[in-house]
């Protein structure tokens, strides 16, 4: 009697066996380093290694060990205050007048080579426990509205020009301008306008001595017209974040025109901040050959229905103002290299390659620029101020003719090697859809992290071994084995955090801290249990049995509704209360496990299969019934 079945007893093994495999991690710590790379991603060599460790050693700064990996170099330290003044030591004798390196904060991990070789990696970190990068951008909602009245411009040009009425239409003061050339065209063009799908509001008036329409957008649509570009803001910048290959980011909506995103583990703003606030988008036009484009920039003019642009080195060139296809319509980017050149290779979606089909059918043997349009923010003095001013760059860095059809697939070249990655990473991404730009920046550093890792893990050891000795105490044999399977069960909780590199935060930890207390109360549960069913005359293995079976539904009562309050917590929390609400399930799941099926196998092992007379399961040892 109460004697588990071999495969069950396997199955606590196996559990237990993979709990400790992929805890196992977690018991190397992470050294604070400086890792040093090439700006233009070429490979550094052995003598930049030796070059770096002479700057260290000039000024008198002391290391742990130094590696060349991945043309990379990575330097470890004993304290987060060495790591600090190395990198800035570094910086300064490295990137003395030009910024030809990149020195990053970093956390190297002090895995064994066979843990490495299995894959196996410690649990994430928050950023309030890792230290990090965190970051407050601001949507510029005055440039997402231009875009609207801009896109409207383009297809209200369009539409006139297949009615055959002569118009000049242009974007000035939050409105479209179309001026016409008689009071008849602006009739007919008033009717024309009205049938567009999403039609806005149409004022006539004068344009000069000419007639004009005024068409702005109704407070509905300015109202919707934001909601999207704060959102589709988010999602762009998540999936950023994620390409990145960040932990566990946080990326929300603050108020109503800004955006956090909080970095764990990114000590080194620089990157993420250049990936993050970029809005780099490519167009792709027709070069216009049939005029001069040095004397259109001489005049500094352009011909009719073209527009004047320069390549990157200086020389201009005439482009169509008809847009073959926009970045928004690729469906996937990667860079790599052509012929030796780097280069990024693009997919479009179906719109978009039906449009590139009919151009390149129809224009064999002409040439067509990519035209990349980015958005800055620069610092300017101002009045003896420095204030911030938006400029956009647009530049051509690709003309090529078209030798072939190409539909769907084709490479863009004319970039660099940094310029390719980034880029590619941008379009996969997606572009946003309203500049942002950086409001507030802080680096917290790992020293922080440390400290609240210290108390958490802190709280942690307390309220684990306050339950210890309770248990112990209280419950003797059977407490000692509710101490197992509770040691257990935080293992297990630490190994499915790893597996599944969901981020710890300090919420995490209470979360930690509230399932040592709900895995010890289902043994509670079981144990007085058993301890009344000896009371009513039970033998030991018959209370035991019955202990177990009749518990079970309050405890799988209890914990499901727990489980389901934190699913939704997971579902509709953000940030700390994500990380509390898995941490929270994780410990559930555990707990169930091992203070039902785990107890249970102890339990049967240490008094299954033969005649009990007492059991050490109370203030005094229970006797059987005679």
């Amino acid at each position: 009697m109460n004697k588990f079945p071999l495969w069950k007893n396997l199955l606590v093994f196996l559990v237990l066996a993979f709990g400790v495999l992929f805890a196992v991690p977690n018991l190397f710590p992470e050294d604070p380093a400086v890792q040093i790379a090439a700006r233009d991603d070429s490979a550094l060599d052995e003598a930049q290694l030796a070059r770096v460790q002479g700057m260290l050693e000039e000024a008198e700064l002391e290391f742990l060990s130094k590696t060349l990996r991945d043309g990379r170099i990575t330097v470890r330290f004993d304290s987060v205050e060495d790591q600090l003044r190395a990198a800035d030591s570094l910086r300064l004798s490295l990137n003395p007048t030009t910024q030809s390196f990149v020195v990053a904060l970093v956390l190297a991990p002090r895995l064994p080579t066979w843990v490495r070789a299995l894959g196996l990696k410690p649990m994430s970190l928050g950023l309030d426990l890792r230290g990090g990068v965190h970051f407050l951008f601001e949507v510029d909602m005055d440039a997402a509205i231009d875009q609207v009245l801009r896109r409207y411009q383009e297809g209200i040009s369009v539409m006139l020009r297949d009615e055959r009425i002569a118009r000049r239409v242009r974007v000035s003061d939050d409105q479209v301008i179309v001026t016409v050339n008689s009071d008849e065209d602006a009739e007919r063009a008033s009717r024309v306008l009205a049938r567009m799908d999403d039609p806005l509001q149409i004022r006539r008036g004068m344009d000069g001595e000419r007639p004009a329409l005024y068409l702005t957008l109704t407070e509905d649509q300015v109202q919707e017209r934001r909601d999207f570009a704060i959102q589709q803001n988010t999602i762009t910048l998540r999936n950023r974040v994620d390409e990145l290959g960040v932990a566990e980011p946080l990326v929300a909506r603050q108020g109503a025109d800004r955006i956090v995103v909080q970095l764990p583990g990114v000590q080194d703003p620089r990157q993420a901040e250049v990936v993050l606030g970029a809005t780099a988008t490519l167009e792709f036009r027709l070069v216009d050959t049939e005029n001069d484009p040095i004397e259109a920039a001489r005049r500094g003019r352009a011909p009719i229905n073209t527009e004047l642009y320069y390549e990157r080195s200086g020389a201009p060139v005439l482009l169509s103002r008809d847009i073959i296809v926009t970045g928004d319509q690729l469906t996937n980017a990667s860079s790599g290299f052509s012929e030796g050149r780097p280069a990024v290779f693009v997919n479009l979606d179906s719109q978009g390659a039906r449009r590139m089909l009919q151009t390149t059918q129809a224009n064999l043997g002409r040439p067509m620029a990519v035209l990349f349009i980015e958005e800055r923010r620069n610092l300017v003095e101002e009045n003896g101020e420095m204030v911030e001013v938006a400029e956009t760059i647009r530049e051509v860095i690709s003309v090529a003719t078209i030798q072939g059809v190409f539909s769907s697939r084709f490479q863009i070249t004319g970039l660099a090697t940094t310029e390719a990655r980034d880029l590619a990473l941008l379009l996969r991404a997606g572009a946003l859809a309203a500049p942002i730009f950086k409001v507030e920046e802080r680096t917290i550093g790992p020293s922080l992290g440390q400290d609240n890792i210290d108390r958490g893990m802190q709280a942690v050891v307390i309220g684990f071994a306050l339950v210890v000795v309770f248990m112990l105490l209280y419950y003797r044999v059977f407490g000692i084995v509710a101490n197992i399977a509770l040691f257990s069960n935080l293992v297990l909780i630490i190994a499915l955090l790893s597996l599944l590199q969901a981020s710890l935060t300090l919420p995490g930890i209470a979360g930690i801290v509230l399932t040592v207390g709900m895995a010890v109360d289902a043994n509670v549960l079981i144990y007085e249990r058993i301890r009344e069913e000896l009371r009513n005359g039970n033998s030991p293995q018959a209370s035991i049995a019955a202990g177990y079976d009749k518990a079970f539904s309050s405890i799988a009562d209890a914990n499901i509704t727990t489980l389901i309050a934190a699913v939704v917590l997971f579902a509709f929390g953000t940030g700390p209360i994500k990380g509390f609400a898995v941490t929270l399930s994780l410990g559930i799941l555990t707990s169930m496990f091992t203070a039902i099926i785990g107890t249970r196998a102890l339990v049967n092992l240490i008094y299954g299969g033969r005649r009990v007379q007492k059991l050490s399961i109370g203030g005094s040892i229970i006797h059987a019934a005679h």
